[in-house]
């Protein structure tokens, strides 16, 4: 019999299953630009210079064009108010070529990310952040119009056995790389993959997933609009 040390959890490919919904995205966004001539719109909102957070607006801007989303970045100054940013944020509910809005957390200390985020028009809280969503997803017989689109654990703390969704994602220093750092997530990946029975990587676990069901998500909300 095998030995815990010679035990390796199975590797979801996160990339390989994103990649698929997003063949099946592109293709509906195809349709709808040649029966509507209109796309569905995603904004991302991101306060200040996070490596992690710059990181996962990237992969969201080059998904957007691989199916045919059209992206609009605002990117906005550390030291901004909560008013101001509330405002912006008002300016994406009222344009109506934007179908989804995502504020990328965490924001500064100096701003209410609930209150920020309680002010994204519930048809375009494409995160499913918003209270109201998270109520209705919470409530038995309740549809919210948006789940959320992510679906700290050390080895120790887990279940031989065990699948391990990592979702976290943490910037740290590498001189190996151009970038100067690594992602990696909130498992201690090496320990967990001796117990767990399948693990998610970081990157190309939840990552990849999370953006492609923020693009289904986009999709979904561009429908309910144009297709009437």
């Amino acid at each position: 019999m095998a030995s815990q040390s010679d035990h390796k959890a199975t590797v979801i490919d996160g990339k390989f299953i994103a990649q698929t919904i997003r063949s099946e995205i592109a293709e509906e966004v195809r349709q709808l630009s040649e029966k509507y001539g209109k796309v569905p719109g995603l904004a991302v909102v991101i306060v200040g210079n996070r490596k992690d957070s710059q990181s996962y607006v990237g992969m969201k801007r080059k998904a957007c064009a691989e199916v045919g989303i059209r992206s609009f970045d605002m990117n906005l100054p550390e030291q901004i108010s909560e008013a101001e940013l509330v405002s912006k944020v008002h300016e994406l509910n009222a344009n109506p070529d934007v179908h989804g809005i995502l504020v990328q957390l965490p924001l500064p200390k100096h701003i209410n990310e609930e209150k920020v985020l309680s002010e994204i028009s519930l048809a375009k809280d494409v995160d499913g952040f918003h209270p109201l969503n998270i109520g209705k997803l919470a409530m038995k017989d309740r549809e919210p119009l948006f789940q959320p689109c992510t679906p700290k654990i050390k080895g120790s703390w887990i279940k031989p056995g065990a699948a391990v969704i990592d979702v976290g994602t943490n910037a740290v220093d590498d001189p190996s790389r151009k970038s100067g750092y690594r992602l990696v997530g909130d498992v201690d990946f090496e320990e967990a993959c001796k117990i767990a029975g399948c693990i998610t990587p970081v990157p190309g676990g939840v990552g990849p997933m999370t953006v492609a069901m923020l693009l289904k998500n986009t999709l979904d909300g561009a429908k309910r609009v144009i297709v009437q």
